[in-house]
Protein backbone atom coordinates (compact mmCIF):
# COMPACT_ATOMS: atom_id res chain seq x y z
CA UNK A 1 0.00 0.00 0.00
CA UNK A 2 1.15 3.21 -0.99
CA UNK A 3 0.37 6.30 0.82
CA UNK A 4 0.76 10.47 -0.58
CA UNK A 5 3.06 12.80 0.64
CA UNK A 6 -0.18 14.27 2.43
CA UNK A 7 -1.03 11.05 4.03
CA UNK A 8 1.69 11.32 6.55
CA UNK A 9 -0.34 13.43 8.59
CA UNK A 10 -4.04 12.66 9.86
CA UNK A 11 -6.89 14.94 8.66
CA UNK A 12 -9.54 13.68 10.53
CA UNK A 13 -9.92 11.49 13.96
CA UNK A 14 -12.49 10.11 15.49
CA UNK A 15 -11.40 9.57 19.23
CA UNK A 16 -12.04 6.57 21.30
CA UNK A 17 -15.52 6.64 22.84
CA UNK A 18 -16.86 8.52 19.99
CA UNK A 19 -19.92 7.75 18.36
CA UNK A 20 -21.03 9.18 15.18
CA UNK A 21 -24.70 8.26 13.45
CA UNK A 22 -24.81 9.21 9.72
CA UNK A 23 -22.47 9.01 6.70
CA UNK A 24 -18.74 10.57 6.64
CA UNK A 25 -17.68 11.48 3.71
CA UNK A 26 -13.40 13.54 4.26
CA UNK A 27 -10.74 14.60 2.57
CA UNK A 28 -7.34 12.89 3.50
CA UNK A 29 -5.92 10.46 5.78
CA UNK A 30 -8.40 9.45 8.26
CA UNK A 31 -7.68 7.79 12.02
CA UNK A 32 -10.98 5.94 13.53
CA UNK A 33 -10.87 5.03 17.18
CA UNK A 34 -14.65 5.38 18.18
CA UNK A 35 -17.55 4.08 17.03
CA UNK A 36 -19.63 4.63 13.38
CA UNK A 37 -23.32 3.84 12.09
CA UNK A 38 -23.56 5.16 8.59
CA UNK A 39 -20.66 4.96 5.50
CA UNK A 40 -17.55 6.06 5.79
CA UNK A 41 -15.69 8.01 1.87
CA UNK A 42 -12.23 9.62 2.00
CA UNK A 43 -10.38 9.86 -1.03
CA UNK A 44 -7.03 8.94 1.28
CA UNK A 45 -5.97 6.20 3.09
CA UNK A 46 -8.03 5.11 6.45
CA UNK A 47 -6.53 3.39 9.62
CA UNK A 48 -9.46 1.31 11.57
CA UNK A 49 -7.98 0.85 15.16
CA UNK A 50 -8.98 -2.15 17.24
CA UNK A 51 -11.62 0.04 19.29
CA UNK A 52 -13.31 0.82 16.71
CA UNK A 53 -16.66 -0.55 15.39
CA UNK A 54 -17.87 0.59 12.08
CA UNK A 55 -21.56 -0.35 10.82
CA UNK A 56 -21.55 0.66 6.90
CA UNK A 57 -19.50 0.76 3.60
CA UNK A 58 -16.33 1.75 3.64
CA UNK A 59 -14.47 3.27 0.74
CA UNK A 60 -10.97 4.69 0.90
CA UNK A 61 -7.56 4.40 -1.01
CA UNK A 62 -5.97 2.41 1.05
CA UNK A 63 -7.46 0.66 4.74
CA UNK A 64 -5.44 -0.78 7.47
CA UNK A 65 -8.15 -2.60 9.66
CA UNK A 66 -7.81 -3.44 13.14
CA UNK A 67 -11.51 -3.56 14.05
CA UNK A 68 -15.03 -4.51 13.55
CA UNK A 69 -16.12 -3.45 10.28
CA UNK A 70 -19.87 -4.69 9.57
CA UNK A 71 -20.10 -3.68 5.74
CA UNK A 72 -18.41 -3.84 2.31
CA UNK A 73 -14.62 -2.21 2.10
CA UNK A 74 -13.96 -0.83 -1.10
CA UNK A 75 -9.98 -0.02 -1.24
CA UNK A 76 -7.88 -0.16 -4.43
CA UNK A 77 -4.66 0.42 -3.15
CA UNK A 78 -4.68 -2.10 -0.91
CA UNK A 79 -6.73 -3.78 2.68
CA UNK A 80 -4.65 -5.21 5.45
CA UNK A 81 -6.55 -6.85 7.99
CA UNK A 82 -4.68 -7.10 11.51
CA UNK A 83 -5.20 -10.22 13.88
CA UNK A 84 -7.54 -7.86 15.59
CA UNK A 85 -10.08 -7.01 13.20
CA UNK A 86 -13.30 -8.97 11.65
CA UNK A 87 -14.82 -7.89 8.27
CA UNK A 88 -18.68 -9.04 7.51
CA UNK A 89 -18.52 -8.06 4.13
CA UNK A 90 -17.07 -7.91 0.79
CA UNK A 91 -13.59 -6.65 -0.11
CA UNK A 92 -12.34 -4.95 -3.21
CA UNK A 93 -8.66 -4.27 -3.87
CA UNK A 94 -5.96 -4.70 -5.69
CA UNK A 95 -3.63 -5.88 -2.96
CA UNK A 96 -5.31 -7.58 -0.09
CA UNK A 97 -3.40 -9.05 3.00
CA UNK A 98 -4.41 -10.99 6.56
CA UNK A 99 -2.45 -11.78 9.89
CA UNK A 100 -3.48 -14.77 11.79
CA UNK A 101 -6.64 -15.31 13.42
CA UNK A 102 -8.59 -12.42 11.11
CA UNK A 103 -12.31 -12.68 11.14
CA UNK A 104 -13.82 -12.59 7.68
CA UNK A 105 -17.23 -13.19 5.82
CA UNK A 106 -18.33 -12.05 2.56
CA UNK A 107 -16.32 -12.40 -1.04
CA UNK A 108 -13.34 -10.79 -2.29
CA UNK A 109 -12.28 -9.35 -5.13
CA UNK A 110 -8.50 -8.76 -5.36
CA UNK A 111 -6.48 -8.67 -8.87
CA UNK A 112 -3.51 -6.63 -9.22
CA UNK A 113 -3.52 -5.71 -13.31
CA UNK A 114 -5.66 -2.88 -13.31
CA UNK A 115 -8.07 -3.23 -15.91
CA UNK A 116 -9.18 -6.68 -15.02
CA UNK A 117 -9.91 -5.31 -11.69
CA UNK A 118 -11.89 -2.53 -12.66
CA UNK A 119 -14.07 -4.59 -14.88
CA UNK A 120 -14.28 -7.47 -12.21
CA UNK A 121 -14.93 -5.24 -9.51
CA UNK A 122 -17.91 -3.11 -11.75
CA UNK A 123 -19.21 -7.00 -12.84
CA UNK A 124 -19.65 -7.91 -8.90
CA UNK A 125 -20.86 -4.45 -8.11
CA UNK A 126 -23.71 -4.59 -10.59
CA UNK A 127 -24.55 -8.33 -9.65
CA UNK A 128 -24.71 -7.23 -5.81
CA UNK A 129 -26.80 -3.88 -6.54
CA UNK A 130 -29.39 -6.66 -8.49
CA UNK A 131 -28.92 -9.18 -5.68
CA UNK A 132 -29.61 -6.29 -2.81
CA UNK A 133 -32.91 -4.96 -5.04
CA UNK A 134 -34.59 -8.02 -5.38
CA UNK A 135 -34.08 -8.60 -1.67
CA UNK A 136 -36.08 -5.53 -0.96
CA UNK A 137 -38.60 -6.21 -3.38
Amino acid sequence: MAFRADDISINTLVGNGSFIQGNLKVNGFIRIDGDIDGDIETDGAVIISERARIQGNLKAKSAIIGGIVLGDVTAPEGVKLLTSSAVIGNIISRKVQMEDKVIFHGYCISLEDEKRFEEESNKFLQAKAIRDKAVLS
